[in-house]
């Protein structure tokens, strides 16, 4: 978060939507702007004691955001897109997320990374899912600690599908990828398109004004 606010430059009147997201994060973030938090199933109780003031909650799909284009200032998503399962949904979702937002920030883990952070588990995402299936239960952290029933298993391994950096640069062409390490090994990948120019803060449609009458 500290990178997400030093890259953008956040205010009251920046609206942002959070796609996948939940009230509990955004808790004790230092910003006042407009959030409106988009998931598919409803708050509990638990979730929406976190609901503040300058947050609203919708329910919707991130694959077909019922929105205007470029309707808000910045579009967030915070480890949502790996859990799409295919890449066929992986890119209906990142079209929209370059769609709603004049901005983005989308932030997933790296497939590349040595542990899987769902199973905490080395290796076992880059074997095939039949394999997975037999091995998730007795020989990740996850299925020792969880001792998941098979259905679950099956229901997970149909929802995961991590990304690759080259696909994740494919589903973002437009925009910059940050790639956060751990011990040298890509840990996480951030997509990222500013809605206005870094240097000067200047929005780009008035930017673009003014290097037009030069």
């Amino acid at each position: 978060m500290r990178r997400f606010l030093g890259t953008f430059n956040v205010r009251a009147e920046t609206r942002i939507l959070d796609v996948g997201g939940l009230p509990r994060f955004w808790e004790g973030i230092p910003i006042q702007s407009r959030i409106t938090i988009l998931n598919t199933a409803p708050l509990d109780d638990f979730e929406s004691s976190f609901l503040m003031p300058n947050q609203e909650f919708v329910l919707g799909d991130g694959t077909r955001i019922d929105c205007d284009d470029e309707e808000f200032d910045i579009l967030f998503s915070n480890s949502v897109i790996e859990h799409l399962g295919t890449f066929a949904t992986q890119q209906a979702f990142a079209r929209e997320a370059r769609r709603a937002g004049k901005g983005y920030w989308v932030q997933t883990p790296a497939r590349e990374c040595l542990i899987e952070p769902h199973y905490f588990t080395l290796f076992v995402h880059w074997m095939p899912k039949d394999t997975q299936q037999k091995l998730l239960k007795n020989f990740s952290l996850w299925g020792l600690l969880g001792r998941p029933k098979p259905e679950i298993i099956e229901l997970v391994l149909a929802e995961l599908r991590l990304l690759s950096r080259g696909e994740f640069e494919s589903l973002f062409s437009d925009g910059e990828i940050w790639t956060e390490r751990l011990f040298g090994w890509p840990k996480s990948y951030t997509a990222y398109r500013l809605p206005y120019d870094a240097r000067t803060r200047e929005p780009q449609a008035e930017r673009a004004t003014v290097n037009a009458g030069n």
